[in-house]
């Protein structure tokens, strides 16, 4: 397990660094304050399907060289007969309230990183699921706490919402750091996606099974797995390699 997490990291580095270098020759320097942060043109047009109930979930990497590595997750909703979406994510430097309301748009790029669609539920039963959703956003034990890794923070957000609400068939990928994280008086309990089981030390060390994640080990913050459920293998730094998983009706 160390010689493949060291081989691991040795490859993000060298990624990061070409990738580094070749964006630094082609655009000019820019800050998270001039990052673009315009609609992807991914999230469907909440007015005209005004009468049909939306949830959502999308993740981007995150800002900066930290997007070698992990990634930022957001969810977004809209109940039947709304005309725009509510956005829900945690931002660290909003400290002390990290939760944030509408923060940024429904699709808008993530500091310059276009964001990918995770899960995808529209009409009969989302209104239920809306309920579910909201309720598990009061009750995230760590709205006043943040720390990039292990966590709490972006993904140990969306991870509660997913053990809170299963029918969202929320599966995390494996470079979500933090989803994994449980305080140490709370070692054992469902994983991420709410279909299965989680041990975990802060986040540190630990396994996960479950119909979404399928089986998951973390060692340090760097997960490895397989998925059967959608055939992929579950990886730091790429998140997965194989099918394509969006959760979604049907």
């Amino acid at each position: 397990m160390r010689i493949l997490a060291t081989v691991c990291l040795a490859l993000a580095a060298q990624t990061g660094f070409a990738q580094g270098s070749s964006q630094a020759a082609e655009v000019p320097s820019r800050s998270w304050a001039t990052a673009p942060r315009h609609s992807a043109g991914i999230a469907p047009d909440p007015a005209q399907l005004a009468q049909l109930a939306i949830a959502q979930v999308y993740m981007a990497p995150t800002y900066g060289w930290r997007g070698f590595f992990a990634v930022h997750p957001w969810i977004i909703y809209k109940r039947q007969g709304e005309i725009t979406f509510t956005r829900y994510d945690v931002v660290g430097w909003r400290a002390p309230q990290v939760v944030q309301r509408n923060y940024a748009l429904p699709d808008g790029l993530w500091y310059g990183a276009t964001p990918e669609l995770l899960v995808d539920h529209r009409g009969e039963g989302v209104d239920a699921m809306i309920d579910a959703i909201e309720a598990a956003v009061a009750s995230y034990p760590f709205a006043d706490q943040y720390r990039s890794y292990p966590g709490p923070n972006s993904n140990t957000f969306l991870a509660h919402i997913g053990r809170q609400v299963p029918a969202l068939q929320l599966d995390l990928p494996a470079n979500a750091i933090g989803k994994d994280y449980r305080p140490l008086t709370s070692p054992v309990g469902v994983s991420p996606s709410g279909s299965g089981v989680q041990i975990s030390l802060l986040g540190l060390l630990g396994a996960s099974v479950g119909l979404q994640e399928g089986l998951e080990v973390n060692v340090l913050g760097l997960n490895f797995g397989l998925d059967f459920n959608t055939p992929a293998l579950r990886l730091p730094f790429w998140g997965r390699w194989g099918f394509k998983d969006v959760a979604s009706p049907g």
